[in-house]
């Protein structure tokens, strides 16, 4: 722990927070949170905000090598994997102006009623950030503060993320858009089910086509499947660069838990800033 302090000398006051977070006593820790040793991992789940992931076997995938506190990067990244290129369709009535076609998408989500969860929903939920952000974060669907309040990612699971992008100098504000594969709340936080995703998810896949980010870190197991189009489990997700193929570029798609996974299991946010590493230096790598 010494040495983690002593490597903490001379750096920004959230990476030292992190640090000491990381290596001395909790990552990510919220007001009131306890300040003990954090508990055993739990095995690795198929993470979603609904909260009721189930156990999984060990992954059989490739395992990255621990990543030292306070590095600024992947200690290795001879375990990433590529992943071949999933392809973005772009809808032919997209307007030509990507202004006009975004506002003309955002008029769409929030009149839609494509299917049945337009009748519980309070409002849909398009995303948060700027359309020219260079990362897009995905997410699953809305929880009841998010329809409550119209944005992802809300509430202990949203000043949770904010930390962890704030410990990669990120921020929801300026430089990443936030989405869910799903714009309506499921009810009572259920896993979509796949006539919704089948109806909901052009939504998000036309977004990541106006966006054209340079990274896609996707959270969560449902989040993941979709779109990557895989039943694989998380644990077999995780430590890959996946790809998806947006107007012709390949894009790097990292996959981590959702952060509603990482409250009630601390122990595994040692795992996800390994998934966050990974993202920095891919998108390092594509500078």
């Amino acid at each position: 722990m010494a040495t983690e302090r002593n490597g903490a000398e001379g750096m920004s006051a959230v990476r030292r927070a992190w640090l000491r977070e990381l290596g001395v006593e909790r990552l990510w820790n919220l007001p009131g949170a306890v300040a003990s040793a954090a508990p055993p991992a739990a095995p690795e789940p198929d993470a979603s905000p609904a909260a009721q992931e189930e156990p999984m076997a060990p992954s059989p995938g490739p395992v990255p090598a621990p990543v030292a506190a306070g590095s600024e990067r992947v200690e290795s990244v001879a375990f990433v994997q590529e992943i071949p290129a999933q392809e973005i369709p772009v809808p032919a009535a997209t307007p030509a102006d990507p202004g006009q076609a975004w506002a003309a998408l955002q008029d769409e989500v929030r009149d839609c009623m494509a299917c049945g969860l337009c009748k519980g929903r309070t409002q849909t939920v398009f995303g948060t950030g700027s359309p020219k952000a260079r990362w897009l974060l995905v997410g699953e669907a809305p929880g009841e503060q998010e329809d409550k309040q119209g944005a992802p990612f809300v509430g202990r699971s949203g000043k949770l993320l904010d930390s962890m992008l704030a410990s990669i100098a990120r921020s929801r504000q300026q430089d990443v858009f936030i989405a869910n594969v799903i714009k309506c709340r499921p009810p009572g936080n259920r896993d979509p089910l796949p006539e919704e995703v089948a109806r909901c998810s052009p939504y998000l896949m036309r977004q990541i086509s106006l966006i054209n980010p340079e990274m896609i870190l996707v959270l969560g197991r449902f989040a993941a499947q979709t779109l990557l189009e895989t039943d694989a489990r998380i644990g077999s997700l995780r430590g890959k660069v996946h790809s998806l193929s947006v107007a012709g570029r390949p894009v790097p798609v990292v996959v981590s838990y959702h952060p509603a996974y990482l409250l009630r299991s601390p122990a595994e946010k040692v795992k996800a800033w390994q998934d966050l590493q990974l993202a920095l230096s891919v998108g390092r790598a594509r500078n």
